[in-house]
């Protein structure tokens, strides 16, 4: 079992910047396969971004150029950097994590985007 636990969530105006982490309570370091969703009231949940491979790079077309998926295997967390935040970026965010033949998600992190 994996627990993923989120943080980095919170309020900010249009234009604003979050960090959001995923920490994973053991080792990811065998993990090809872990990304960042996101699910506005009333959509679908959608991929955001994800490592393919686990380390390339792949994002939403809606947010390339603004937001940054990445991982630190050391500390077992992979980690979103958002920049120029849109309220279009209003959703509850979560983490998900391939490993060893199981599906693991975060709890969820609400980003709120707002003036």
């Amino acid at each position: 079992q994996v627990r993923l636990v989120e943080r980095g969530g919170g309020s900010v105006q249009p234009g604003g910047s979050l960090r959001l982490s995923c920490a994973a309570s053991r080792s990811i370091f065998s993990s090809n396969a872990m990304g960042w969703y996101r699910q506005a009231p009333g959509k679908q949940r959608e991929l955001v971004a994800n490592l393919l491979g686990g380390v390339r790079p792949n994002y939403a077309d809606s947010v390339i150029g603004r937001f940054t998926i990445s991982r630190d295997n050391a500390k077992n967390t992979v980690f979103l950097q958002m920049n120029s935040l849109k309220p279009e970026d209003t959703a509850v965010y979560y983490c998900n994590i391939f490993l060893q033949g199981t599906d693991y998600w975060g709890q969820g992190t609400q980003v709120t985007v707002s003036s």
